[in-house]
């Protein structure tokens, strides 16, 4: 079974937590992916549109007569082949949404969890708060436990207001809880500071 050190405020060693064999199973790639380009797809919106021959204005009557001009028979200047004319097989607005049974999706996240420790891409604190909601703070707290300038997901137990105001304005770290961490955050980000309680609450959830 992993065990992992947990920092405390000043980024000293503060214990340790062991986990169980949730984290410590062989990481399956093609579910991993599978999970992965579901949440991709799901993210879009799909609202992109274009406009069949239908669907353009004018062309209601035929630009010259059928015969004896001696050019190529035409019905209508907004065909395909007009400037100006209807899109061919354009996208339409549709739903990109896959499903994934939610075993299924709790196992993609159980995978990302165990490679990214096993990677040592886990950071695990006793708890993540912070005194005031200012950038400057969060990222003196996140030097002292030893993250840098990387893309980084903080994965807390519950929403602090103070955290969120401090992270918004940096654009490589994203704060989320337990229960919405998806197996996609985690693989897209370098390193995850998780506190204890939170990585408790994932464990308990991925074990069931």
């Amino acid at each position: 079974m992993p065990s992992l050190s947990v920092l405390g405020a000043d980024g000293k060693p503060a214990g340790t937590v062991e986990l169980s064999d949730v984290f410590g199973g062989p990481v399956r790639v093609p579910l991993l992916h599978q999970g992965i380009v579901r949440e991709m797809a799901d993210r879009r919106v799909g609202t992109h549109d274009t406009k069949g021959r239908s669907e353009v204005s004018g062309g209601g009557r035929k630009p010259w007569r059928q015969k004896g001009t001696g050019r190529a028979r035409q019905g209508s200047i907004r065909a395909p082949n007009w400037k100006g004319g209807g899109k061919v097989f354009g996208p339409t607005p549709r739903s990109y949404d896959k499903d994934m049974p939610t075993a299924m999706r709790r196992g993609a996240l159980r995978d990302a969890l165990t490679a990214k420790i096993a990677d040592g891409g886990v950071v695990v604190v006793e708890q993540f708060a912070i005194a005031e909601p200012r950038t400057k703070v969060l990222t003196a707290r996140l030097k002292s436990l030893g993250v840098e300038e990387v893309p980084t997901l903080i994965v807390v137990a519950e929403r602090s207001a103070a955290l969120e105001r401090a992270a918004r304005n940096i654009p490589w770290v994203e704060v989320e809880t337990a229960g919405h961490t998806s197996a996609y955050q985690v693989m897209r980000h370098t390193r995850t500071v998780v506190e204890r309680a939170a990585l408790l609450a994932l464990q308990e959830a991925l074990g069931t």
